[in-house]
């Protein structure tokens, strides 16, 4: 779901090089992969590395395929309304005393169900505030953004990745976890075991690793991570 606006806006502009058109399906990222495995047939397919590693490594996407496309941060975020809790971190995520400073004034804490909750939570288990935090952890829904429980006021301190979080209605955002509480995600994409052309799939594959589509994904919140070891596609 984190990156369903950028996959669009880069399959318009493949299409307009004249490759064929995209048809993109945006579900969690535990959906997806599950999806997969069970063998329903994608072309391609895009996941946080390690989830796509490990579909490789069972064969359901081609493993030479798998290609880096985007690193995305983790952002922390608040109510819009909210007055700024633990003002004296607010610009300073870039270490665990300031998180978990957050984390012990928040009532309710909202993560998501893909990569950044789950280091999320093993981060908070290393801390060993599992058991302090246990009541007051909400996972999302799988698809359902934590910018909505935000919003809705269903939780007073969300972390997502900062494409899920920025722009959205309602939300006000900190900033992003960096140093040694930094949570980053590589998102990756590969040729699909069950693509009808696996030629053509990977030549959409190498346009969005491309420096072409580099400012897209920066103009997304995104780093590119494709695009110094790829050429553009012919």
């Amino acid at each position: 779901m984190a990156t369903r606006h950028v996959l669009a806006e880069l399959a318009a502009a493949a299409a307009s090089t004249g490759l064929p058109a995209l048809e993109i399906e945006s579900v969690g990222g535990v959906d997806a992969a599950r999806r997969v495995a069970a063998g329903e047939e994608f072309d391609l397919v895009f996941l946080a590395a390690d989830a796509l590693a490990r579909l490789a490594a069972d064969g359901h996407v081609d493993a030479s395929t798998v290609t880096p496309l985007m690193l995305s941060q983790t952002a922390v975020a608040v109510p819009a309304d909210a007055v700024a809790a633990a003002g004296t971190v607010r610009g300073s995520l870039d270490s665990a005393d300031a998180v978990r400073t957050l984390l012990r004034a928040a009532r309710r804490i909202g993560y998501s169900t893909g990569p950044s909750g789950t280091a999320l939570v093993r981060m908070i288990d290393e801390w060993g505030m599992a058991d302090e935090l246990a009541d007051r952890l909400v996972q999302a829904r799988p698809g359902i953004p934590v910018a909505r429980a935000l919003a809705d006021g269903d939780v007073d301190l969300g972390f997502q990745q900062l494409s899920e979080l920025a722009g959205e209605p309602g939300v006000r955002i900190l900033g992003v976890l960096e140093g040694d509480c930094a949570i980053d995600t590589v998102f990756a994409g590969a040729v699909a075991a069950a693509a009808d052309d696996a030629t053509l799939a990977a030549r959409m594959l190498a346009f969005l690793a491309s420096a072409r589509a580099a400012d897209i994904v920066r103009a997304h919140g995104f780093r590119p991570q494709g695009s110094a070891t790829l050429e553009d596609p012919a």
